[in-house]
């Protein structure tokens, strides 16, 4: 038969004083720190500092560029206009804008400006029952903020940066 193996116990000392009691346990110390520390402990205070205002940059520009898109009395301003009648939550709608998008990065900012129409918020719908279209529909206005052309559907960026170039040297020719 195997002998099992016992576990030893440890003995704690207990300093009895008077009735009995045992000592009140000691608490430990706060320890010092060094001069290291406190240095490597700003360093990254600084740091998530850092990265922090960073976000919150970044925030701050996306909702700023979010809210001037959907300003949709900017249309006729004296820039040629893009305005993409879009749903957030349609797939469609989502791809239309990374199309329209692609082919804007290659115009100035100062030769077109690109609105959102927003189906979801009351002044998008209104402005899309006012032009009579729905969804997944890119609308071109002059800079005196006359309509001049329908894209209705999918497009790729090639499409559309040719019409966005007619819109812009229509507009320029009177």
């Amino acid at each position: 038969m195997k002998r099992q193996k016992r576990k030893t116990t440890t003995k704690r000392k207990q300093n009895n004083t008077a009735g009995g009691q045992p000592a009140a346990a000691t608490v430990p110390r706060k320890k010092l720190r060094s001069r290291r520390d406190l240095l490597q402990n700003i360093g990254y205070g600084a740091l998530g500092l850092g990265v922090v205002g960073a976000g919150g940059w970044y925030f701050a520009t996306s909702v700023h560029a979010s809210i001037i898109e959907r300003d949709l009395s900017r249309l006729g301003n004296g820039i040629p206009t893009v305005v993409q009648v879009h749903d957030p939550q349609c797939p469609q709608c989502r791809d239309l804008q990374r199309e329209v998008c692609k082919a804007l990065a290659e115009l100035d900012d100062a030769e077109i400006q690109y609105l959102v129409a927003d189906i979801r918020q009351p002044e998008g719908r209104a402005f899309a029952a006012q032009n009579r279209v729905g969804h997944v529909t890119v609308l071109l206005f002059d800079g005196k903020g006359t309509r001049r052309g329908v894209m209705v559907g999918q497009n790729s960026s090639d499409v559309l940066l040719n019409e966005f170039r007619n819109l812009i040297r229509r507009s320029a020719s009177g």
